[in-house]
């Protein structure tokens, strides 16, 4: 270990000459924020500061008149040269003896860079407070120049089969911040519960937020939670956890899943379901897992419920995409429904594949006529797609593909290499163990572009996110099991420019995880060790469903 294992690895990372040396930072040592890099100077405070112990105050320690940077103190500062060198994303820190200079091509780049010298200061610095007296932090003397490979690097948390508390959602953002990833996608609805307020319907919370037990395990499991589950964010929560994130320069994009995986929407409000086929008002909120038959009917009035709904997210959430799901629909309902049968007979569709994509170009439109940008899973393509939509490839490749060649932007995402709901190892001590084996060397080896792409179609691809569905997830501490450490190898995937994934230097890799085990270990992160799982984080007699085999390329 030393002190520059980096994660994810830096694109150059240089020694002072003459030889290997390090810098102190001390009490003296003051932060000079240059005009827009205040916030990454109250982070540094806040953080750094508070697990150091050093107050790292404002001020300017020994620059000159004639603008030299010398002196015990670190300079913040937003470069017009990084940002057209490196994009805005990037930075470049210099520790060389005399000043500490942080250059970024924005404050978010500045932000990276924050994020990198926090690891430079060893795993202590990622502790909330002081936790052994030190006059002074030895800081390696180097340069370091760097910026990300991707503009979309993301985790998918599912926040509707097993509720997360704010404070939860706060803790992931910032472990998403450390690893530099700036996408946060909350899976906020789904059969199995509804986790955002909406004013105007509050059953959805009142009814859908809460199920009278849950399954334990898979869904073929015959254990059971009698315990009720559930809970909800206010809209003051949402707005709390999206400051927050773009205090990160991180972007929280909602998911609102339309038109199926809505039980617990048709539970709260019977008339959104298909009341010509089922008594919608004896559904509860689901209590098991899988996929629910019961969906949206293809009304108006189901399309007026939804616009308030939106209204409400876009009110709430600025970023340019909003993912409303439109994947796993099954069409049972609507076969048998004449009003469903009838919607098809007037809009001139072939089938009730068609009336789904018909759902989905709805809200297509819509979001499109308030500047925003739809982004859905991949079945989405079927039915064709507004200019600006993007899709989410999830099923594997191929729907990123034939998005990416049809021009429409790309965030991969295949359930075969970046689910980490699925087990990190073979054996029968692995959690609850689910689908294909992906190890941390697996993730590593994880490639957003295709290699049948053209360069054109490549540049559609927005970048890559992991996914943590949580039906078998259900507290933060498995939440955190699965995730860690492949998130950190999901990480140097969307940043780092590796090379393809045969060529990719995983010994490496896994000797710089040395010093990332122990930066996990001082944020309190409950991590699968390389060994295997802790005594606590094996789930004995819980049943999964593992899939042997390598997962197929598709």
């Amino acid at each position: 270990m030393t002190d520059t294992d980096l994660i994810p690895a830096p694109r150059s990372v240089s020694w002072v000459p003459p030889a290997p040396g390090h810098h102190p930072l001390d009490a003296e040592t003051l932060i000079e924020a240059r005009p827009g890099t205040e916030g990454v100077a109250r982070w540094l405070r806040s953080t750094v500061g508070a697990a150091t112990g050093l107050p790292l105050a404002e001020g300017n320690a020994g620059g000159n008149e004639d603008g030299n940077d010398d002196g015990n103190r670190i300079v913040l500062d937003i470069s017009p040269e990084i940002a057209a060198r490196l994009g805005p994303e990037g930075y470049r820190i210099v520790i060389d003896g005399y000043a500490i200079r942080v250059d970024g091509g924005s404050a978010a780049g500045l932000f990276w860079a924050a994020q990198t010298f926090r690891q430079l200061l060893g795993p202590d610095a990622f502790r909330r407070a002081p936790v052994r007296p030190r006059r002074a932090w030895p800081v390696p003397m180097v340069v370091i120049e760097d910026a990300p490979r991707f503009r979309w690097r993301g985790l998918l948390l599912d926040v509707a089969r097993h509720f997360m508390p704010k404070d939860g959602v706060l803790r992931t953002i910032d472990l998403l911040a450390a690893h530099k990833l700036n996408v946060l996608h909350l899976h906020l609805t789904d059969d199995q519960g509804w986790r955002i307020e909406i004013t105007r319907y509050p059953r959805l919370t009142e009814v859908g937020g809460w199920r009278a037990r849950t399954k334990v395990g898979h869904r073929a499991s015959p254990l059971w939670d009698e315990r009720p589950h559930g809970g909800y964010y206010t809209q003051d929560d949402i707005r709390e956890i999206v400051a927050y994130a773009a205090e990160r320069h991180i972007t929280v994009v909602p998911e609102i899943d339309i038109p199926g995986h809505s039980q617990a929407a048709i539970a709260a409000y019977p008339e959104l379901g298909n009341t010509d086929v089922i008594d919608t008002a004896s559904l509860d909120v689901w209590t098991t897992w899988g996929v629910s038959t019961n969906v949206l009917a293809p009304t108006d009035t189901t399309l007026r419920f939804y616009e308030g709904v939106l209204e409400d997210v876009l009110g709430l959430f600025p970023s340019a995409f909003v993912h409303i799901g439109g994947d796993e629909c099954p069409k049972e309902q609507w076969r048998a429904s004449p009003a469903a049968q009838a919607r098809i007979k007037e809009l001139g569709l072939a089938d009730e594949d068609e009336l789904q994509s018909w759902f989905i170009r709805h809200f297509d439109q819509w979001l499109a006529e308030r500047g925003r940008r739809l982004i859905g899973w991949d079945e989405i393509l079927e039915g064709g797609l507004a200019e600006g939509a993007a899709v989410a490839s999830w099923r594997g490749y191929s729907g990123g593909v034939a998005a990416a060649r049809s021009g429409h932007d790309v965030v991969m995402c295949p359930q075969q290499h970046v689910y980490f709901d699925h087990r990190q190892a073979p054996g029968d001590d692995e959690p609850v163990p689910i689908g294909y084996v992906r190890t941390l060397e697996d993730v590593y080896r994880f490639e957003p572009v295709p290699p049948e792409l053209t360069a054109a179609q490549a540049a559609h691809v927005l970048g890559a996110q992991a996914n943590v569905w949580t039906e078998v997830l259900e507290d933060p501490r498995r939440v955190d099991y699965q995730t860690f450490p492949r998130l950190a190898a999901f990480a140097e995937t969307v940043w780092s420019p590796l090379p393809r994934p045969a060529a990719r230097d995983v010994t490496g890799f896994l000797e710089r995880m040395g010093a990332h085990y122990a930066r996990l270990e001082a944020l309190g992160v409950d991590y699968r060790p390389p060994g295997g799982p802790r005594p606590w984080q094996r789930r004995p007699g819980v049943l999964g469903r593992p899939i042997d085999g390598s997962p197929p390329i598709v």
